[in-house]
């Protein structure tokens, strides 16, 4: 009996102070980790946000380009191929034309409002497009929306009134006009860069846009933030700013990345010649 006891008294357990000491290196250990497993985890969400932001920066810069690439192409005399404004962030406005869809009247208009009667085929048009009509003697027009192609009896209806009667062989053609620019109108969500068609819609282009500026080469050489004549322009230089910060993110979190610009050009192919 007097052995057991003292071989149990032999294997005494741990003492507090031993307790202690075990969990204090257990905490520093782990608050260690954790912070590693933080500061990483943030690296990465920011080097995710930089990347998402250069592809999202290359494709709007690709998209720009290819619309001011073709600015002015195939569109009647009269109509400005560019109307930009230099506003900080700036805006564009781009028209060409995107196909060879075009009518010519057969007669006289009666009045404004009655149905453009047409020499051919008018199949190439739709219903709600918005569509450019102009006098290629006066050379001057005016935008309208269709509201009924005729196919059979080669006539398009109108939504309302023009502004004028056109005569005969007065042209309807099919342009593009797309106007960029970076809505910043709300303050709690990063900006956001729109595009809005000939209808006057504006639509979401992309998120995240903080800033968009265009500079302009002229045919002398010189470059300026407006041009006076938007004929004597020959290069657009485009510079894109995304914002560090993206939709949903609070005020305490520190994940966000600083704003990056992008920049490329682009030669106009349809102006000079």
């Amino acid at each position: 009996m007097c052995k057991l006891f003292y071989r149990l008294r032999g294997n005494a357990g741990v003492s507090l102070v031993e307790v202690m000491i075990a969990l204090v290196l257990t905490g520093i250990v782990c608050t260690a980790v954790m912070k590693l497993f933080t500061t990483q985890h943030q690296n990465y969400l920011v080097q995710d946000r930089v990347a998402g932001a250069q592809q999202n920066a290359r494709a709007i810069i690709d998209a720009l380009v290819r619309h001011v690439r073709m600015a002015g192409f195939d569109i009647p005399i009269g109509v400005d191929p560019l109307d930009v404004a230099n506003a900080d962030p700036d805006t564009i406005v781009v028209i060409y034309s995107p196909d060879d869809c075009e009518a010519y009247l057969a007669s006289d208009m009666a009045s404004a409002g009655s149905a453009l009667e047409c020499t051919a085929d008018v199949s190439c048009f739709d219903d709600g497009q918005w569509v450019y009509i102009y006098d290629p003697v006066s050379t001057d027009g005016e935008w309208f929306q269709i509201s009924t192609v005729q196919t059979g009896a080669l006539s398009i209806m109108h939504t309302t009134a023009l502004s004028r009667t056109y005569s005969q062989n007065a042209v309807i053609t099919s342009l593009a006009r797309a106007k960029f620019f970076v809505d910043g109108t709300s303050s709690s969500e990063p900006p956001t860069l729109m595009v809005e068609a000939a209808d006057g819609t504006p639509l979401v282009y992309a998120e995240g846009i903080q800033d968009i500026q265009f500079r302009y080469r002229l045919a002398n050489g010189t470059v300026v933030d407006e041009p006076i004549l938007v004929h004597d322009v020959r290069e657009v230089q485009i510079s894109v700013t995304c914002a560090g910060k993206e939709p949903g993110d609070d005020e305490g979190e520190n994940i966000g990345s600083p704003s990056r610009t992008f920049a490329s050009s682009v030669c106009l192919r349809n102006f000079g010649l």
